[in-house]
């Protein structure tokens, strides 16, 4: 499949020249394939969210190129517009960019811009709240009279009703409990998969990558660290854990086991495959037997367990 994103050799310097120059991000390169579904992980100061800012030119890269669906994002800056249709951005907190009198208008407000007639905005707009789970009573209601979860799935439809054909998303649940987490990142991945949307999701959350991501993209440094499956990815959990991040729960269990000499793979990061990978370590012992287990093929069918 085409890589829908490219970037190559991207480095970004805030104020440069100053004396208080700062680079964000240092000779990044990666691509993305069209329907991808890419988590972003890396500790406080790593790049990451300045990484995504530059998927629908926010920021000009300092060096480098950001390629989307072929196209130099700055070959014309004067068609830079284009791409903010192309790469729909979820900020975190994007509740806080809510401004219009009702959700209805607030959803919208995207599709207009692109210059849609009235039908086409009514059907995105109720599109996307069912997309998200927002109650159709609640499009005529001011979006200020919601609760934390509802302003944020408004928010969230505002940027799927443009239909962009990649999906952005910065801590898209922070803040919320973990019911209001599951919700709104399931969500999310039902919208993957049911229009093929790349989806880049950063989050601070291992159990939100294991769960929800096919790929994994680790920075760490203003550079990028790890880039690969997340079955790839998590069975590098040691490495992880020196960069300073976290791996699943149920990883460092696993990885406790298999110090204790039990003999259990690394690689697991969801707790249905952890219970069945317990019971074969258990029947192999009582049968005497030191077979060598298979790799995981089987995690994301049972993530929902997690």
């Amino acid at each position: 499949m085409a890589s829908i994103i490219k970037v190559e050799h991207l480095s970004y310097v805030y104020n440069p020249g100053m004396p208080n120059a700062v680079t964000a991000l240092d000779d990044v390169s990666f691509e993305v394939e069209e329907g991808d579904f890419v988590g972003i992980i890396g500790a406080t100061g790593s790049g990451k969210s300045t990484l995504i800012t530059h998927m629908n030119g926010l920021n000009k890269p300092t060096r480098g190129k950001i390629i989307i669906d072929g196209r130099d994002l700055w070959a014309e800056p004067e068609k830079i517009r284009d791409f903010r249709f192309l790469t729909g951005l979820v900020f975190q907190y994007p509740e806080y960019q809510l401004f219009e009198e009702t959700c209805y208008k607030d959803i919208a407000f995207g599709p207009k811009n692109m210059g849609l007639d009235e039908a086409e905005v009514d059907k995105r707009v109720h599109e996307a709240a069912e997309f998200v789970g927002l109650d159709e009573a609640l499009l005529e209601r001011s979006p200020f009279e919601l609760s934390g979860g509802q302003k944020r799935r408004v928010a969230v439809a505002g940027v799927m009703a443009m239909k962009p054909r990649i999906l952005v998303l910065d801590e898209p649940a922070a803040g919320l409990d973990p019911e209001g987490r599951d919700e709104i990142l399931s969500e999310v991945k039902d919208y993957h998969k049911k229009t093929g949307t790349t989806v880049l999701l950063v989050s601070h959350s291992m159990e939100d990558i294991a769960k929800y991501a096919d790929k994994v993209l680790v920075m760490s440094q203003k550079k990028i660290a790890m880039y690969d499956t997340v079955e790839r990815v998590f069975a590098r959990a040691p490495e992880l854990l020196e960069l300073g991040l976290s791996v699943p729960q149920v990883t460092k269990i696993f990885l406790k086991l298999r110090e204790m000499g039990v003999d259990v793979p690394a690689d697991v990061y969801t707790i249905p495959y952890a219970v069945k990978m317990i019971l074969a370590a258990k029947a192999r012992r009582d049968a005497g037997e030191t077979l060598v287990l298979p790799r995981n093929k089987e995690q994301k069918g049972g993530a929902a367990g997690c």
